[in-house]
Order: structure tokens, then C-alpha cells, then sequence
């Protein structure tokens, strides 16, 4: 099992540069041309460098952002790659791309915004939508993306007949788009049990949302909608992973979390071959918090913990133990740490399982550098 970054780092400094119509409108069009260049050849290396990232971090698979190729569809300021003086740079750096992902196993896709509506009733919303998914799929061509994923749209007041809209426009995509296109099941409109007849007529594979299922169930339990999802899959099947911001007894559940709860993950996710995207709004720290969990899941037993204390005057403190209840003893006697010996009493926040005191270290450094709110966000996920 792969797990999936999506488009964009938290702590990072990878940045994917954008900009607006707006902006470009008023500027002479050999100047507009330059600069969208410039923007999508520094997206070009940012992507080169994300890569690199995901290899070096045991993450298996990245998200694209849709706007890679800066406002590429606009009707009046949109451009093809032939017009940017740095064409053939662009290409050979999204063609390294590819190497360097097919080099290092990594996996990458897309997943269009929500504009993109292909069972629309208004024509020119389905025309923009089309051209979208062209542009999409070239890039994907480029560096070897093999999803283009999509929502089925609106219900429009009648479901059975937004369904044949959509699979009607199916016949509108090129080759390139449908070899890539997937349907996600959402939280509100169609659940796997509506989309699944399409994807085994079609041929569309379902990446299968979880979060979303639970958030709009259909009476399939997640085993059985996990089961079907994968057998419409000709190549390795995706799934969404996300965990409600406010726990599923809060308010507006369908809120992603900063961090993936580890009760949300599907026992029978675990020992299968798929790509799992997180989505999830620490993005990065997010990821690599899931994969030391997952681990420490199949490990037979945990002998070290990561943990904090929140200390009187409210700091946060990070330390290991293999005994964190003695440990944190040891603190409130002031026998354990200099740091808290002047900050007492301390109260435990968190604790992580690791499988070996080097681990633990490891992990502890890694906490240590977060920001104070993707620490306090650590927490509120255990609450």
C-alpha cells in the first residue's frame, strides 16, 4: 500500500506559483506569454522537487495541483504550450518529471476542481469542463500521471437522469482523458452504489472515498463498497482517506481534519495493493504521521512512546519513554527534566507508539521542529 501527498506542502518551502486572468489581461500578450512561462517552468522544478520529497519519505504517490500550467484554459487568456518562449524547457522538465517517478516507483495523478462538471445542463459549463480534462490529461501524458479524477456533478433534481448526462459526455473526451478518468463518490450527490453501474458499463475505474461514504452512506458496508470499487480497476486501484475536523458527533462532519485518525483507516485497506490519498489539511506532516502509525499498527507490541506535556506556565514538552505513565511521574518530582523541573506541575497531552527507541528519537525530533499548532492539532486528533 502506497499513501498519497495532495498538491501542496505545509512546512516544506515547495511552492507551486499561480496566477490570475486578471492580472495577465493587462499586460501586452508577448509580456503575459513570458511571464505564464516563467510560472510554469518554476511549477515544473517545484513538481521535480515534490517528487523528490515523496521518494525520500517513504510517500508513495502525489497529487498535481490543476492549476500546474497557470489559468491553461481561460477563453481569452489561455495559451497552448507552443506559445511560451520556454516550450521545449517546460517539457523536458515535466518529461524529467516522469523519469524520476517511474525511476523511484512514485505514482501520480490529478483531480480537477470543482468547475469541472461534465453532467451540467448548462452546455458551456460541460464545453469548459471538457477542455479542462484535455488539458489536464496532456500534462498527465507528460509525466506519466495515470488518474484524472473526477466527481460525478449535480443531481439537478432528478439523480437517474444526471447520471445519464454524465455518462452520455463520457463520448465527448479523447482518448487520453478516458484512458486516465476516474469517478469519486461524494458527500452529498452520489454515493458508490449510484456510480458503480456507470464505472462497469464505461469502464471508468471508482476511487472510492471513504470519508465520503460515511458522510453519505448506501447501505453497502465499507468492505463490500472497497471489494466492488476494486474490481473496476484495469490498473492500480486509489481510494480517499480524510477524518472529520469536529469527530463524527460534531457539527458539518464532511470537514477534513489537520490529521488522519487512526480508527478512520479501513482494516481491509491494510493489506492490499492500492495508492490511499490523504487528504488532509497538514498535508505533508499529515502523511508521514499516518505512515508511523500504520506501522506501528503491524508491529506486535510498541516498547518506546513519543509524548507531550503541557506544562503549567502552557508550554508543550517533548520527550520518549518506554513507561510514559512513570515518566510523566518523574516530571511532576522534578526528577525527569530541567525544562519542566521550574514548569510544574505538567499534564499529559499525547503519545505516540514507536517500535524501537531509535524510532522514537527520530520522531521526537520531528515533533520537536512542528509549529505549536500543528502540535496543538496532534492533540485535538486524540480528543
Amino acid at each position: 500500500m502506497r499513501l498519497g501527498l495532495c498538491c501542496q506542502f505545509m512546512q516544506q518551502p515547495i511552492k507551486f506559483r499561480t496566477t490570475t486572468a486578471t492580472a495577465v489581461a493587462k499586460m501586452d500578450r508577448p509580456d503575459a506569454l513570458a511571464k505564464l512561462s516563467r510560472l510554469c517552468l518554476e511549477n515544473a522544478e517545484s513538481l521535480f522537487a515534490a517528487l523528490q520529497f515523496c521518494a525520500a519519505n517513504g510517500i508513495g504517490c502525489f497529487r498535481i495541483n490543476s492549476q500546474i500550467l497557470p489559468i491553461k484554459t481561460h477563453p481569452s487568456c489561455g495559451y497552448s504550450l507552443g506559445d511560451l518562449p520556454a516550450a521545449k524547457e517546460i517539457l523536458d522538465r515535466f518529461q524529467a518529471c516522469r523519469a524520476f517517478a517511474k525511476e523511484h516507483s512514485l505514482r501520480t495523478c490529478f483531480h480537477p476542481d470543482q468547475f469541472v462538471v461534465l453532467n451540467s445542463p448548462r452546455p458551456d459549463v460541460v464545453e469548459k469542463s471538457v477542455q479542462e480534462l484535455e488539458y489536464q490529461a496532456e500534462v498527465a501524458e507528460w509525466v506519466g500521471a495515470d488518474v484524472v479524477n473526477i466527481h460525478g456533478g449535480g443531481v439537478y433534481g432528478n439523480k437517474e437522469k444526471a447520471l445519464a448526462d454524465f455518462a452520455r459526455n463520457l463520448d465527448r473526451l479523447s482518448r487520453r482523458v478516458r484512458s486516465r478518468l476516474t469517478v469519486e463518490n461524494d458527500d452529498k450527490s452520489f454515493t458508490p452504489a449510484d456510480l458503480l453501474p456507470i464505472c462497469q458499463e464505461s469502464g471508468i475505474p471508482l476511487v472510492y472515498d471513504v470519508h465520503h461514504h460515511r458522510c453519505n452512506p448506501d447501505g453497502m458496508t465499507i468492505e463490500q463498497a472497497t471489494r466492488k470499487a476494486m474490481k473496476t480497476w484495469d490498473r492500480e486501484p486509489m481510494f480517499h482517506i480524510s477524518s472529520p475536523r469536529a469527530g463524527w458527533s460534531g457539527p458539518q462532519p464532511a470537514r477534513h481534519h489537520d490529521f488522519i485518525d487512526i480508527q478512520d483507516f479501513p482494516d481491509c485497506w491494510r493489506r492490499k495493493k492500492v495508492t490511499v490519498e490523504v487528504e488532509a489539511k497538514a498535508k505533508e506532516i499529515a502523511v508521514q504521521r499516518l505512515l508511523g502509525d500504520l506501522k506501528s499498527c503491524q508491529e506486535p507490541a510498541a516498547t518506546w512512546f513519543v509524548y507531550m506535556l503541557r506544562c503549567a506556565d502552557g508550554s508543550l514538552y517533548t520527550g520518549i519513554s518506554n513507561d510514559v505513565q512513570r515518566r510523566v511521574k518523574q516530571h511532576n518530582s522534578g526528577t525527569a527534566s530541567r525544562y519542566t523541573r521550574g514548569r510544574l506541575p505538567v499534564v499529559l497531552l499525547y503519545q505516540e507508539p514507536q517500535c524501537s527507541q531509535g524510532a522514537a528519537l527520530r520522531r521526537e525530533l520531528e515533533i520537536k521542529a512542528l509549529s505549536r499548532t500543528v502540535k496543538e492539532s496532534m492533540v485535538d486528533a486524540l480528543q
